[in-house]
C-alpha cells in the first residue's frame, strides 16, 4: 500500500485598513480539524483497493490517496500613514488545516498480521499528514514575520503591493517545502515501514 499524500493550498488574501495612530501588532491564528473516510477489507490487497477507491483527491487531480491535508491561508493587514510615509501596522496571518485520514471499519475478525500492518501504515499516514500541517503553521509564522519587517514606503498603495508580493513569495516557499517533504518521504517509505513493523513485532515479543 504505497503512501502518496498531497495537500491543497488556497491563495492568501489580505484585507486592508488604514490607521493613523494604532500601535503595530502581529498575530498568527492556526486551527486544525480532522475528517475520516471508511474502508473495508480482510486482506492487504482489499485494503489497498479501498484506499485507491475511497481516498481523498488532491487539488487539480483525480488520483486518490491514503490521506491528505487541505490547507487554507488568509490574513489581514493595516497600514499606518505618518509624515508622508506608510508602514505596516497590524498583521494577522491565519492558516487552517484539515487532515483527512482512513478508518478501517471491518477490522473485527481480521488476522493479527494484517492488523499489525494496518496499525503501522495508518500511524505513518497520520504522522505524515501532521507534518504537512506543521509545515503550514511554521510558514504562516515566517510570513507574519516577513510582512511585519517590510520597510516603509512612500504611499500605502505601494505598501499594499509590497505586502501582496511578500505573501505570494511566502505561499511559493510553502509549496516548495511541502513538495520537498513529500519527495523525501517517498524515497524513505519502504525503510520507514520496515522499521515500524519491526518495532511492533519486537514490542509484541517483549510483551509475552
Amino acid at each position: 500500500m504505497p503512501l502518496a499524500v498531497r495537500y491543497m493550498v488556497l491563495p492568501i488574501a489580505f484585507s486592508i485598513a488604514l490607521s493613523l495612530c494604532s500601535p503595530a501588532a502581529a498575530e498568527v491564528i492556526a486551527s486544525k480539524s480532522y475528517s475520516y473516510f471508511d474502508i473495508r477489507g480482510k486482506t492487504a490487497d482489499e485494503l489497498d483497493r479501498e484506499l485507491s477507491r475511497r481516498g481523498p483527491t488532491a487539488s487539480g487531480s483525480s488520483a486518490r490517496h491514503p490521506g491528505a491535508t487541505k490547507i487554507r491561508f488568509g490574513g489581514e493587514a493595516t497600514y499606518i500613514q505618518d509624515n508622508g510615509r506608510c508602514r505596516v501596522g497590524n498583521v494577522k496571518v491565519t492558516v487552517h488545516t484539515q487532515i483527512i485520514l482512513p478508518r478501517w471499519s471491518s477490522r473485527k475478525g481480521a488476522s493479527k498480521e494484517l492488523s499489525m500492518i494496518w496499525d503501522a501504515l495508518s500511524s505513518d499516514i497520520k504522522r505524515h499528514e501532521e507534518r504537512h500541517a506543521e509545515i503550514a503553521r511554521d510558514q504562516a509564522r515566517a510570513m507574519e514575520r516577513a510582512i511585519r519587517a517590510l520597510p516603509q514606503q512612500r504611499s500605502c498603495e505601494a505598501m499594499q503591493e509590497l505586502v501582496s508580493d511578500e505573501s505570494a513569495r511566502g505561499i511559493e516557499e510553502h509549496d516548495r517545502q511541502q513538495a520537498r517533504f513529500d519527495r523525501v518521504e517517498a524515497v524513505n517509505f519502504q525503510k520507514r515501514m520496515l522499521r515500524l513493523l519491526n518495532n511492533r513485532i519486537n514490542g509484541r515479543a517483549g510483551a509475552k
